[in-house]
């Protein structure tokens, strides 16, 4: 989450910035992994981090290239994720849309065509790498 970032941006522990902003250690755990704060919490960290609480809450995910644990990822799921620096509703889209190309080609072209398997097999690997990356927490 991006109150983690912004903690490490500063090179702060989590019980730094539970004491500076006057939150339990617990709170700060529980916010950088993705649970819901409340308001006052959010103020809190947004006054701590010199930031928008909007920004707090922003829930688009984004790799961070320069990190070891990057780095570490086998050269397939680097090259895949290219030009990839955030995952968005994007990824939903193009699941949905090879979805759709696949059941058009099997209509279309009464189920002798490759485009049918390879459009089901693209959503299929999209939702894969999507799920893999999740595991990772690299976004």
């Amino acid at each position: 989450m991006i109150v983690k970032r912004l903690r490490e941006r500063r090179n702060w522990s989590q019980e730094q910035l539970a004491q500076i902003s006057g939150l339990s250690l617990r709170t700060v755990q529980r916010v950088e992994a993705g649970n819901r704060a409340s308001l006052e919490t959010l103020k809190a960290l947004s006054s701590v981090l010199e930031t928008d609480i909007s920004i707090l809450t922003e829930e688009i995910m984004v790799i961070d290239k320069n990190s070891e644990q990057w780095r570490a990822e086998p050269l397939p799921i680097r090259v895949l994720l290219w030009g990839v620096n955030k995952r968005g509703r994007e990824w939903l889209v193009i699941e949905i849309l090879m979805v759709l190309v696949g059941i058009a080609s099997w209509i279309v072209f009464e189920h002798r065509h490759v485009a049918t398997p390879l459009a089901f097999i693209c959503a299929y690997a999209s939702a894969k790498l999507v799920a893999y990356v999740d595991k990772r927490g690299l976004w």
